[in-house]
């Protein structure tokens, strides 16, 4: 079997040969932060969003990279060139950067390695296990763990730190197995998903939260340019969960769904179809500006896993 290979370091290497210290700091003390974006048809969307971001994330915690954006993307989309002959037909890649502050610096040992550790990879997108939420839409279910408040951890860096989002989810999955996690804010309004932003309708408006308490993803972002170019009012803002349970539909939006259909909320359905009017209309705007439909990519996969989240 022809096995995949990631950058590490300025080397590509099997991704069975790819090591990092056990001094890490990434792995010692999680001082690490990544970014991760797509290929439709392996071609990788939005990549320079995903970098600007990823820097964004680095100036925050104080991590120094040498390298510019235009050689993490030249290097990202060498990752992904020598990888897509390792894709099954019809599969697509996430694609990864993850730089974290280096090796630690033991007292009067020197270091194998200085500066930060850099490691670009991609792994299929779980298009087995996530194909029946195309279909059936997402049963959301509000968490009662909450997000992390702004003030100790700025949202809009995106750092390894995802034992938040993954205990809310622990904790929806362990009465809910289906159920994907919404956690409320420090507010009491509803945040985001596990690795999801978080959008509903009412009356024609779309409603997402604010940027302010949520990681503003790229395909969010998407999501707000299709609304103004299409004429549908978008407003960022507080969602109360019961303003929520109010709302005609709701969808979620991550790199890999792009955008979803929720089905429910606290066990209330939404609209009588799936997709509704408005997440339909979206969808297909989507599609078009990709230039490629995901949701058919998605339904091809029907019947081969079952569903479930994929951190």
């Amino acid at each position: 079997m022809v096995e995949r290979v990631a950058y590490v370091n300025g080397e590509l290497v099997k991704e069975s040969k790819a090591m990092i210290s056990i001094r890490d700091l990434g792995l010692v003390y999680g001082s690490c932060v990544f970014d991760t974006s797509r290929t439709f048809g392996g071609k990788i969307f939005r990549l320079q969003q995903h970098i600007d971001r990823l820097l964004q994330s680095l100036d925050y915690i104080g991590i120094h990279l040498n390298l510019s954006d235009t050689e993490i993307i030249a290097a990202t989309e060498e990752v992904v060139a020598q990888n897509l002959s390792v894709l099954s037909d019809g599969e697509d890649y996430w694609v990864t950067q993850r730089v974290t502050a280096g090796v630690q610096q033991l007292d009067g040992e020197i270091a194998a390695y200085k500066g930060p550790t850099v490691i670009i990879d991609c792994i299929p997108l779980p298009l087995r296990s996530r194909s029946s939420l195309f279909k059936c839409g997402i049963e959301a279910i509000v968490s009662k763990r909450p997000k992390i408040a702004p003030e100790a951890l700025s949202p809009n860096a995106k750092t390894n730190n995802y034992l938040n989002m993954m205990l809310a989810q622990q904790e929806v999955q362990s009465s809910y197995p289906a159920g994907w996690a919404i956690m409320p804010d420090s507010e009491g309004n509803l945040a985001e998903g596990a690795g999801c932003n978080f959008f509903i309708v009412k009356d024609g408006i779309v409603f997402t939260p604010e940027a302010d308490f949520v990681l503003a993803g790229v395909s969010r972002e998407v999501v707000i340019e299709l609304c103004n170019s299409l004429g549908i009012e978008i407003r960022e803002c507080g969602i109360s969960p019961e303003f929520a349970m109010l709302a005609d539909e709701a969808f979620f939006t991550s790199t890999s769904l792009c955008i979803c259909p929720v089905k429910s909320l606290n066990g209330r359905s939404y609209a009588s179809t799936i997709p509704g009017p408005i997440t339909s209309r979206l969808t297909d705007a989507f599609i078009q500006l990709a230039d490629f439909d995901f949701v058919q990519q998605y339904l091809s996969f029907s019947n081969k896993g079952t569903s479930g989240i994929g951190l």
